[in-house]
């Protein structure tokens, strides 16, 4: 299958959830609590007695998504800890193996097609359990398990749960993280365990975390444009930076607009934005995740055609390295001729866009379709829109449709002076 054809879902989703749930949520002090606070292997493996997830976490996870106006969301099938929940051959260290005797990543897939979402599968390769892993050349007996861990692993989740769009790995820095593209590439033999990947599951998608490109960027923490072309998706946490699993006192949630605007500014450069949630020790989606969940899809159900499908718009948006101009409002998506200003700072009463270079036909409110007057100065390339609201309709983003007579283009300004009327 070609690249392009599957990647059609992906640039029309634009937004996806992203949960990271396992034996460390028990600890409810994040998923890094096994190596920060160097608890050894052994001491760390007792918590699989107490591993029960809630019957139906699998079904609640997808229902939450599904209602939030993702379409798909990434599971992490086995974190750096080593804990898989899946079944596998080369591993007792297995959801299916402890308390639960359960494979949650079947149930998962399973709640995920019910639910019609994509489904997408997160595999870390170190795994800190291998001594191999931090001194592969004091311990090579070790680093060849890991290796062969990895392989066997990847190639067990390719063939046993049916049909998987999406495959985001992590962890393939060195202990150090010192390591470039190609040591990456050449330690866990990246294109070998790629091209068997794709062998398996011809239309999946893989992410660039193992050293080689594949198909898609996944700047972390960040909403980080990758070149025109190329895919990429950014993923972030609700609260702070260094808690992805369950951290029960996790004070510095962002807020709903904040959420929305990282959206839009994924969207403005075509690209995704995968919010994370973390699960409580028992599989539920604790109460602050399902409310700005909820309100983002309120604010889809009348804002998403600014987000599906989104492609770049020449017009002045957000502040761009190299450039002195910026939008103070906002930012712009568009398709083909029809761009939406998504205005993070409402104006006011009236709307300035400069530097447009093409006419423009129609003016209104997304949400509503309400319509408003504008003057197009074709000159100076200056958009007005007028008798606007003068508070923000919606107290997060509000959209402005904007149709153009064709695909809208940035005017050039050849003097920089000339706005001053000297």
């Amino acid at each position: 299958m070609e690249q392009q054809e599957r990647l059609r879902w992906f640039q029309q989703s634009r937004f996806g959830i992203y949960i990271h749930y396992g034996l460390y949520s028990l600890l409810e002090r994040g998923e890094w609590s096994m190596y920060s606070e160097r608890i050894p292997p052994q001491e760390y493996a007792r918590l699989a007695k107490h591993f029960l997830p809630r019957r139906d976490c699998a079904e609640h996870w997808a229902d939450c998504i599904a209602r939030s106006g993702a379409k798909y969301a990434v599971l992490t099938t086995r974190h750096h800890d080593g804990f898989c929940l899946f079944d596998s051959k080369c591993s007792d260290f297995t959801s299916v193996h402890c308390a639960a005797k359960r494979d949650i990543v079947a149930e998962y897939v399973t709640a995920l097609r019910k639910a019609g979402l994509k489904v997408g599968l997160y595999y870390s390769l170190l795994d800190w359990r291998f001594p191999g892993y931090f001194a592969p050349d004091r311990f090579p007996e070790s680093r060849q398990a890991l290796l062969h861990q990895v392989h066997e692993q990847v190639r067990e989740l390719m063939s046993n749960y049916g049909p998987i769009d999406l495959l985001e790995y992590d962890g393939g820095w060195d202990a150090k993280a010192k390591s470039d593209k190609e040591s990456k590439i050449a330690f866990w033999r990246s294109r070998e365990l790629n091209a068997m990947v794709r062998s398996l599951q011809p239309q999946i998608i893989i992410n660039n975390r193992s050293g080689a490109d594949e198909d898609i960027d996944t700047p972390e923490q960040m909403v980080k444009a990758s070149d025109s072309g190329r895919c990429w998706e950014s993923c972030m946490t609700m609260g702070d930076s260094c808690g992805w699993g369950y951290i029960r006192h996790n004070p510095n949630y962002k807020t709903t607009p904040q959420l929305l605007q990282h959206l839009c500014t994924a969207a403005q450069g075509e690209g995704n934005f995968l919010l994370n949630i973390g699960p409580e020790p028992d599989g539920r989606i604790r109460c602050e995740e399902q409310e700005r969940l909820q309100a983002i899809a309120a604010w889809l159900r009348d804002n998403e055609e600014s987000i599906r499908g989104s492609q770049r718009c020449e017009l002045i948006g957000s502040s761009v390295v190299g450039e002195v101009d910026l939008n103070l409002q906002g930012g712009w998506t568009r398709k083909e001729n029809i761009a939406y200003w998504q205005l993070f700072r409402w104006p006011g009463p009236v709307a300035t866009q400069i530097l447009v270079d093409t006419p423009v036909s129609k003016v209104s409110l997304l949400a509503s379709g309400e319509e408003y007057p504008f003057e197009y100065d074709k000159k100076n390339g200056k958009l007005q829109i007028y008798n606007l609201p003068v508070n923000p309709p919606s107290p997060h983003v509000n959209v402005l449709k904007v149709e153009f007579n064709a695909c809208p283009k940035r005017k050039v300004e050849s003097d920089l002076t000339a706005w001053l009327n000297l």
